[in-house]
This record gives structure tokens, C-alpha cells and sequence, in this order.
């Protein structure tokens, strides 16, 4: 896989890294949806529609992710430098395909007779293989290259209003997904932060209510750090 090479441009320091939290995100998502389809109970229906409905979602969020990038991210980079985009949206293309297959994959093993059903969870195993390991080498490029060249042309202000307008065009179902892979994917500095921006723009009376829905998704032991952080510790949720 190849990438172009950036000019040697300066840097500024400590750079807002536009990439950062939802790639940590598609990285937890895709290794556990991988896990769950490694480990999958073909003869447990339960299991079965539990399993595909997450690889269902992975393939949408990765998808819109992609999307979000095109949209906004790309157009940003050949403005400043046409042509830097090119590489990266290649792959997407290619993504954007590799998404699809996965859904097409699920939704035969859902409608599979049972004795067919092992071979095509194997198809999909192995695919779902493929595509986590092209994305995590994709994903390292945009985080080295495409992040060197944004940082050399546009300010902080500029990759926060990126942000901000990737955030903007989120439906509200869209959000709930992101939050709910990226809040466990992040340490515990980074989901204070972030749970800190998305708290600040919540009306008080939804507050403990949407702090209370991102529990499920968190080990006791790391929800107790982020109610300590945000609340103190006389104010745990219950």
C-alpha cells in the first residue's frame, strides 16, 4: 500500500489530531467485532443475531467514517495542496466497497440454512480479517501522513472547525454509536475531555442521564474514574 510523501514542512506544536479519538474508536470496534465472529456459537440463534447486528454496525460507522473524511477532511487537504488527498481516497473507494461485502456477508449467514451456516461465518470471518488489516495500515497513514501535511497548513482553529462540522452532520442515532466505541476505546484523561465537550452542550436535566447511559459500555472500576472526574467523589452515580 502506498502513500504519497509529504513535503518537509514545519509543524506546530502539540497539533490537534482530527483523527485521533475516532480512530481509536474504529480500532476497538473492528478487533471486537472480529473477536465476537471468531468465538461465534453458530448453533446459538441468540448469539448468531446478536453478533451480526454488531458487524452490521461496524460496517456502517467504518463507512460513514469514511464518508465524514471525504467530505470534509479531503476537500480541506487539496485546497492547500492539491493532490494530497489522491492516495487516501483511493482506499476509501475501495472501503466503501469492503463495507458493503461485510453487510452482504452478515446477512447471508442470517438467512443461511443451518448446515451452511459454519463455511459462510468462515467467509466472513476471513474478510472481516482482511478489511481490519488493510484499515489499521490505512488508518496509520492518515495519522502520520495526512496529519503532517494538515498541521503544516492549517491552523488549530481550521482542524477544530473540521471537527466541529464532522460532529455537526451527525444524526443523532450516528452520534449514540460513536460514543458508544469511542468512550471504552479512549484512557481515562481522554474520555474526561471528551465527555467534558459533549456534557457542556446538554441541557442539566439530561446530564446524569447521558453520563448513566455510557455505564454499560465501561469497566466499573474505569466508569468510577470518569464519575470521580467529572462529579468528585461524593457525587458517584448510584
Amino acid at each position: 500500500m502506498s502513500h504519497y510523501h509529504t513535503p518537509n514542512l514545519p509543524q506546530t506544536d502539540a497539533p490537534v489530531d482530527i483523527y485521533r479519538r475516532i480512530h481509536k474508536a474504529l480500532r476497538y470496534c473492528m478487533s471486537d467485532t472480529l473477536a465476537r465472529v471468531s468465538r461465534l456459537d453458530i448453533g446459538d440463534r441468540g448469539e448468531v443475531i446478536a453478533v451480526l447486528a454488531q458487524v452490521r454496525e461496524m460496517a456502517v460507522l467504518c463507512a460513514t467514517h469514511v464518508a465524514h473524511e471525504d467530505t470534509f477532511v479531503h476537500p480541506a487537504m487539496e485546497a492547500r495542496f492539491p493532490g494530497t488527498a489522491k492516495a487516501t481516497a483511493a482506499e476509501h473507494a475501495h472501503h466503501k466497497y469492503a463495507c458493503r461485502k461485510i453487510i452482504a456477508l452478515g446477512d447471508a449467514v442470517y438467512n443461511a440454512r443451518e448446515e451452511d451456516r459454519a463455511s459462510l461465518v468462515s467467509q466472513l470471518y476471513h474478510y472481516i480479517s482482511l478489511f481490519v488489516a488493510e484499515s489499521l495500515v490505512h488508518m496509520n497513514a492518515e495519522e502520520t501522513d495526512n496529519n503532517t501535511l494538515l498541521w503544516a497548513t492549517h491552523t488549530d482553529a481550521e482542524l477544530n472547525a473540521i471537527q466541529q462540522a464532522i460532529v455537526d452532520s451527525m444524526t443523532c442515532d450516528e452520534k449514540a454509536v460513536t460514543m458508544r466505541w469511542m468512550l471504552p476505546a479512549l484512557n481515562p484523561t481522554e474520555r474526561v475531555e471528551l465527555m467534558e465537550e459533549v456534557l457542556k452542550d446538554v441541557p442539566s436535566e439530561f446530564y446524569n442521564e447521558m453520563l448513566a447511559g455510557m455505564q454499560p459500555y465501561l469497566a466499573a472500576a474505569d466508569f468510577r474514574k470518569l464519575t470521580i472526574a467529572l462529579h468528585g467523589e461524593h457525587k458517584l452515580a448510584a
